[in-house]
C-alpha cells in the first residue's frame, strides 16, 4: 500500500517506511522530527518546474504531464524501483511539504507507482 502525508502532520505507526520525496527540506523542521528513512531529493520536481507550477491548481494538469516526463529520465528510475521494493514489502508513505494535499508531486509519483504495480 502507498500512501502520502505532509511533513508537518504527526507521525503515525501506521504510516510504515517514510520517504522525503520533495527536492527542498521542509521549512521549520529538523531531521528528528520529520522521522523519514530516506530522502530522495532527486525525485522531487525540477527547479523550473517548481516555479512554473507554483502550487497554481489551475496549472496542475500541465504540472502532472512536465513532471511525468522528469520521472521518465533514466537517472530517476532506479529511485522509482526503490520506492516499488517498499511498496512490495510493506506500507510506504510519501512524505511531501506543499500545502496543496491534492495537488503536489507526491501525487504524481503515487499514481505512476501504483501504475507499475
Amino acid at each position: 500500500m502507498i500512501a502520502i502525508k505532509r511533513a508537518y502532520e504527526p507521525l503515525s505507526r501506521d504510516d510504515g517506511t517514510r520517504i522525503l520525496v520533495d527536492r527542498l527540506w521542509p521549512r521549520g523542521l529538523k531531521k528528528e522530527q520529520l522521522h523519514v528513512e530516506k530522502w530522495l531529493r532527486e525525485l522531487g520536481p525540477s527547479n523550473e518546474l517548481r516555479r512554473f507550477f507554483g502550487h497554481d491548481p489551475q496549472r496542475w494538469q500541465e504540472f502532472r504531464r512536465r513532471y511525468r516526463a522528469e520521472l521518465k529520465r533514466p537517472q530517476v528510475k532506479p529511485l522509482l524501483d526503490e520506492l516499488l521494493e517498499v511498496a512490495r514489502d510493506g506500507k510506504l508513505t510519501l512524505v511531501y511539504s506543499a500545502k496543496d494535499e491534492a495537488h503536489n508531486q507526491a501525487v504524481v509519483i503515487k499514481e505512476i507507482l501504483e501504475e507499475r504495480l
